[in-house]
């Protein structure tokens, strides 16, 4: 029976090749978008996924409250870890990770040199290892990662600085020039799909501030992971949490509150408010978008397959009548006309298939990440495959089988089934006007998205970026002697307008937020942002004062410059007022000289923080350069250069604030293009569909259209007959996409502190797109029918 059917369906399909094809095409490109959309959410999904004990593993986090709002915080005070693990019993492991970077030297036995680079390292405490279980090729580090002055690698960075994993243990790693380790452990590279991706872990106890006890220092570099015991609730360990921040942070009020909290490890990738170390996040709200968009696809596809099969009905009608005389049972022929439906199916998934390997390089591309269509590594796409054939096969196949099974024998013998009756019809009209509404909804989307995406581009920061590079400076006593002599040096290079030393540029995820007490009275409503300027750093950012004046030179803290949020949290009205007010941080104590306009230190998802800048050169780690743009590559030039005959022992490492802006709205880039693209192919499934659509209605109406030409009518007055029901529903689609758009986009604009004001523009454009579209396959489709000759359409009546 199944053979009979397949041949059957097949001979059918082949007898419509036109529709056959629109199906197709529709169904496979609509599959290939699926299958794509399921590869990415699949391998954002799997973040960590490798660790045993990922559903007990915790991430502690810092929050604090305001009257104004909130502020969070991936790290820690650098003592929490060891006060949790003695004040929280549900705990099993805790441990502390410190992130920094720097001078990374590979020394042969004799001492000498082999291979230097600048990179990222780490200091984790042993625990760190027992929380996540790495997979180690050599050495323990329960044991040898404890003692100070000891390293582990992971394979690839023995590799890249020893030549040979094998060859790295027992060899001597020096840190920052002055820190010889020595390499005790290698431990397998991780993947690429994880917030983890350590390459040079040093033991904790080579931590220059391991010993550090203050609470009131709050670095982003400085994470917290925890093990929660075996058959222990997440509860539990949260009222024992909230207990040791009401006893450590009891000094707070009622007007603000530092407190933290657990976060999930599933939970790291995927929530943009705390970060993490890699610098990877793709928020789970852009994952339901996806999501919702190949639910979308699918809809679509299927739609014009159900607007189509029920469409053609008629053309069925003597077939079924035929069996049904001849005994066939409903059951029957609804299993027939499914087989049909999955025959499609299973073309369009080969061919998706084919599309989805041709389009994998680009989606790599674009992600910068080795995404795999590998069946065979990752079993479950073949099941999302089976699936997605069966439920396209359900969807698309059930209700036209339905209905095409249904129709009476003796009609159906006679050919007096109508294709066009008021059930059909009205379905097709619904079904069309979700397919279109679907669409401008998406147009609608991608329009508001790239809107803000230019609107995040173009918005003045309060600082200049045009052609400022920022370079590493080794901050070592040797180096710092070093300092005024290659800044003078820089000066004399044509191009080169100005210099200053930093730790930060104006906007930087590396953040440090500190306790304060101004003019004597300790802050109990926030933290202050701190960061470590010279008194040229301002006039390289262009970042304008608006009270005061600018630091005055020195090595050493003795003024600070704040901006305006630090003012208003403080309840200062005239920035005048602050001038003279003596400022503690960090046990510093020093005098408010100047009032600069704020600036956004943060990406445009957060509010500006408040900040003070002060002096101190052995928070140097950084130098600004500005150029005139005209000059900026040869000017880059003679910079390295100069750099590298300062500092032959260092690595030289530069990038420009611009580029480093741009990675805070990777995401939304990413989620602009996927967006743009997949709008692009509902569309043209949507239109592929109306197109195949029209072509059997004008084929149904030759006979009526022939005898309005023949009673006078115009070709014009036949087009636009044609037209005026399929427009009258697109433009029903619009006004049922305009709410649902409107709800959906500013759900979405409320993560942003700041944001565009949503106007009407881009629902009428998404309208006037849908429509012309509409207007001009219709018309192609109809003119020809308006042009026919009646006589042709008519002799044989």
């Amino acid at each position: 029976m199944f053979k009979l059917n397949l041949k059957i369906a097949l001979r059918n399909l082949w007898k419509h090749k036109v529709y056959t094809f629109i199906n197709v095409a529709g169904l496979s490109v609509g599959m290939a978008g699926c299958i794509l959309i399921f590869i990415f959410i699949r391998y954002q999904l799997s973040y960590d996924d490798d660790f045993s004990n990922k559903d007990r593993i915790y991430r502690v986090v810092s929050n604090w409250t305001y009257k104004s709002g909130t502020d969070a915080s991936q790290g820690v005070p650098i003592p929490l870890a060891a006060a949790i693990r003695n004040d929280i019993p549900q705990l099993e492991k805790v441990a502390a990770i410190q992130r920094t970077t720097g001078v990374l030297a590979a020394l042969d036995q004799a001492g000498q040199l082999k291979f230097k680079d600048y990179e990222a390292a780490y200091f984790a405490q042993p625990e760190f290892f027992e929380i996540f279980n790495f997979n180690w090729l050599s050495g323990d580090p329960k044991q040898d990662l404890i003692a100070p002055n000891t390293v582990a690698l992971s394979e690839k960075a023995a590799i890249k600085y020893f030549g040979d994993r094998h060859n790295a243990l027992g060899k001597t790693l020096r840190f920052q020039k002055n820190e010889d380790c020595r390499v005790t452990a290698i431990f397998k590279d991780r993947p690429e799909n994880t917030n983890l991706a350590l390459e040079v872990v040093f033991s904790y106890a080579t931590f220059s501030l391991k010993d550090d006890k203050n609470f009131g220092t709050v670095r982003s570099s400085s994470e917290c992971y925890v093990l929660l015991k075996q058959d222990v609730q997440l509860a539990d360990a949260e009222v024992a949490l909230a207990k040791f921040n009401e006893t450590k942070y009891k000094d707070n009020d009622e007007s603000g509150q530092q407190y933290h909290t657990f976060q999930a490890l599933q939970d790291i990738h995927h929530n943009g408010r705390y970060g993490n170390f890699a610098g990877k996040i793709v928020e789970k709200a852009e994952i339901y978008s996806l999501s919702i968009i190949g639910l979308f696809l699918i809809l679509t596809a299927c739609i014009n397959f159900i607007n189509l099969a029920t469409a053609q009905a008629i053309g069925r009608s003597k077939e079924v009548g035929i069996r049904k005389v001849m005994g066939g049972e409903r059951r029957q022929l609804i299993m027939q006309f499914l087989s049909e439906t999955l025959a499609v199916s299973i073309m369009a998934m080969l061919i998706a298939c084919v599309l989805t390997e041709a389009a994998l390089p680009y989606m790599q591309q674009l992600f910068d990440e080795k995404i795999s269509f590998s069946l065979l590594q990752y079993p479950v796409i073949f099941v999302f495959l089976l699936g997605l054939v069966v439920l396209v096969s359900l969807l698309a196949g059930f209700y036209p089988a339905l209905i095409i099974s249904g129709f009476n024998p003796a009609l159906a013998i006679k050919n007096k089934i109508n294709a066009n009756s008021n059930a059909g019809l009205g379905l097709r009209r619904i079904l069309l006007v979700l397919q279109f509404t679907i669409t401008t909804v998406l147009v609608i989307a991608t329009l508001v998205l790239l809107k803000q995406m230019n609107y995040m581009r173009e918005k003045p920061l309060g600082f200049d970026t045009e052609a400022v590079a920022m370079l590493s400076l080794p901050a070592d006593s040797l180096s710092l002697q070093k300092h005024e002599n290659f800044k003078a040096r820089l000066l004399t290079i044509p191009g080169l307008r100005q210099v200053s030393f930093c730790d930060v540029p104006p906007s930087s995820n590396n953040v440090s937020e500190s306790d304060f007490s101004l003019n004597g009275t300790k802050n109990k409503d926030f933290q202050i942002r701190t960061m470590h300027v010279d008194q040229h750093y301002f006039e390289t950012f262009g970042i304008k004062l608006i009270a005061g004046k600018a630091l005055p030179k020195s090595d050493t803290a003795n003024a600070f410059v704040v901006n305006e949020t630090f003012l208003k949290r403080n309840g200062i009205v005239e920035p005048e007022k602050a001038l003279g007010k003596l400022l503690t941080i960090n046990d510093v104590t020093a005098r408010i000289v100047g009032v600069s306009k704020d600036f956004n230190d943060k990406s445009l998802h957060e509010q500006v923080s408040p900040i003070a800048m002060s002096s101190n050169k052995w928070d140097y780690y950084n130098m600004a350069v500005k150029m005139d743009r005209p000059e900026v590559p040869q000017a880059m030039r003679m910079v390295e250069q100069l750099w590298n005959e300062t500092f032959p022992n260092d690595v030289y490492d530069a990038s420009f604030v611009n580029d480093d802006l741009d990675e805070y709205y990777d995401s939304e880039r990413i989620m602009g293009v996927l967006f743009r693209v997949f709008s692009l192919v509902i569309i043209f499934i949507s239109f592929v569909g109306l197109f195949g659509l029209i072509s059997f209605v004008t084929t149904q109406r030759t006979r009526e259209v022939a005898i309005r030409k023949v009673l006078g009518a115009s070709t014009f007055e036949v087009v636009r007959l044609l037209n005026g029901s399929f427009l009258l529903l697109v433009f029903l689609a619009n006004l049922f996409a305009w709410p649902l758009a409107y709800i959906l986009i500013n759900q979405w604009l409320s993560q942003y502190a700041y944001r565009i004001d949503l106007s009407i523009w881009p629902f009428l454009a998404a309208m006037f797109i849908s429509m012309l579209i509409t207007l001009l396959t219709v018309s192609l489709r109809s003119y020809k029918v308006a042009g026919t000759n009646p006589v042709d359409a008519l002799k044989y009546e």
